[in-house]
């Protein structure tokens, strides 16, 4: 990362090694705007505070996060309704 200052925010790498979720996985949570990064150069620095509250939720939710009829996706539009 060189010399920038990144108070709260990580690299994918460090991210990775944080969550034990792969970098390739938390590309996709930034692509789909699951969680807040900023393109700095080539990489990508993720909110250390957002990672670990998508974290703690999924965390939460155990299996059922796998569920598509969960209110909290059907209410943001992106779950199943009917």
């Amino acid at each position: 990362m060189g010399d920038v200052v990144t108070a709260g925010w990580v690299s994918t790498n460090e991210a990775a090694g944080i969550t034990g979720y792969p970098a390739a996985y938390i590309r996709q949570l930034i692509y789909k705007g699951r969680i807040e990064a900023h393109k700095v150069g080539r990489d990508w620095l993720v909110d250390l505070a957002g990672l670990l509250t998508y974290k703690a939720d999924m965390d939460r939710l155990g299996t059922d996060r796998y569920n598509p009829w969960r209110d909290d996706l059907a209410a943001s539009g992106r779950g199943r309704t009917e």
